[in-house]
């Protein structure tokens, strides 16, 4: 099977790519709970049976295959992503880790092997939160990190999250929470990504380790001024939020540009009340995300953007109210498991490259409930959310040989264990 496995990863993610298992007709949107995504649910499930696995739907609409091991009281390894979209995605973001998955049970049977632990795949739910308001609902109920309160919502049609688990599954919101996994019931997490930026390819190279998904900040702002008829307000009276947001947009890409490390902030958002031609706004909303791989740099530049925010406010007398929107703290990938894919990739005979991770995983719910380890794979200009976004296979198929290879030495660590 060496040298096919990664070139059908990438087949069938594109394949998944198109009616019906896309929500849209002219794109890829695959939303959590929708038609799209049950059939997508579907086929997969044919694809791990036909690797070996027992295939089945969990209390949270997670699609999983149980592939399994010599020892069956043993912890098992999980392999992970997920298989919704953005609106008008790329094919890769979340799938091809599923595919890879798959593909390297499907080696494993085969050769008819069996690793001393259980080998399961998680095709996880919503990790963008493109329907509902709020993301990774499913990873954090494997984890058993969510709160039965955070599953009362609805989407924008008004359609709330148990109606829509009603219709793909029968389940309801009080089963939900049983995804959860146990504690001490999964030896590790192991989670293939596309790099979903330009570091590998600017490095020339085809896979790397991840150290850790980085610390997130985020904000919503709203600065509130004066409206005012825009014909017959003087320049010198007014007091225009929507030129006074302009100017911090602009200190939060200087701020974090200027202190020169990972830290990147950006603004994402930003809508103009009442949004009219002919009027000064009166209010303004916009976002602000902070993220770098050390807690306290992105804390601190964060702080140092706040407080210019501020300062412009005053300077301009403009109202400024910040909330906070959510903290997600720093997540480190295990130390032992680098260890085993830095091997793994020599013994691909690739060089040895670490890297952090700008975006949020499912592995850093998983995090929580295991050890957790990830490989990025180079993506064609860093571009990702888009429908651009393109992969080589002969890098897939470099991945999937150091997945392999990180598995094997890890069925080894744990036989070793368990002779001890």
């Amino acid at each position: 099977m060496t040298g096919l496995g990664g070139a059908r990863a990438v087949a069938r993610c594109d394949a998944l790519g198109v009616s019906p298992y896309s929500d849209m007709a002219d794109g890829l949107y695959r939303a959590y709970l929708t038609p799209a995504y049950t059939a997508a649910q579907e086929k997969i499930a044919g694809w791990m049976e036909a690797a070996g696995m027992a295939a089945y739907r969990d209390a949270a609409a997670n699609l999983v295959g149980r592939y399994e091991g010599s020892d069956p009281g043993a912890p098992a390894l999980v392999i992970g992503s997920h298989l919704d979209s953005v609106r008008d995605g790329g094919r890769y973001d979340g799938p091809l880790g599923i595919m890879l998955g798959i593909e390297c049970v499907a080696a494993l049977h085969a050769q008819g092997r069996r690793m001393p632990f259980a080998i399961e795949i998680y095709a996880f739910g919503d990790e963008e939160g493109s329907r509902f308001p709020a993301a990774m609902l499913t990873s954090r109920a494997v984890a058993g990190t969510l709160e039965v309160s955070a599953l009362d919502m609805a989407d924008a049609e008004g359609v709330t999250l148990e109606q829509a688990l009603s219709s793909v599954c029968g389940g309801g919101i009080a089963e939900y929470l049983t995804a959860a996994r146990e504690p001490g019931s999964i030896e590790a997490y192991l989670e293939a990504h596309i790099e979903q930026g330009p570091v590998l390819e600017a490095d020339g190279l085809a896979v790397g380790t991840v150290t850790g998904i980085a610390a997130q900040l985020r904000y919503a702002v709203t600065v509130k001024g004066m409206a005012g008829h825009a014909g017959t307000t003087a320049m010198r009276l007014r007091r225009d939020p929507l030129a006074g947001a302009a100017a911090m947009v602009l200190a939060v890409e200087q701020i974090a540009r200027g202190d020169n490390s990972d830290v990147v902030a950006t603004v994402g958002v930003i809508e103009a009340m009442p949004g009219a031609p002919n009027v000064i706004p009166g209010a303004v909303h916009f976002t602000i995300d902070v993220r770098s791989g050390k807690e306290e740099r992105r804390d601190c530049v964060a702080e140092a953007i706040l407080a210019r925010l501020s300062e412009i406010a005053e300077a301009r007398d403009l109202e400024i109210s910040v909330e906070r929107v959510h903290d997600l703290p720093a997540s480190p990938c295990d130390a032992d498991l680098m260890d085993l894919m830095d091997e793994a990739l020599i013994g691909a005979g690739q060089p040895v490259r670490r890297l952090v991770s700008g975006a949020g995983h499912d592995a850093m719910n998983m995090a929580v409930l295991c050890p957790t380890a990830m490989l990025f794979i180079r993506c064609k200009g860093g571009v990702s959310h888009n429908p651009a976004e393109h992969v080589e296979p002969e890098d897939v198929e470099i991945a999937l040989q150091v997945m392999l290879g990180f598995i094997e030495r890890l069925g080894t660590r744990a036989g070793d264990r368990n002779a001890a």
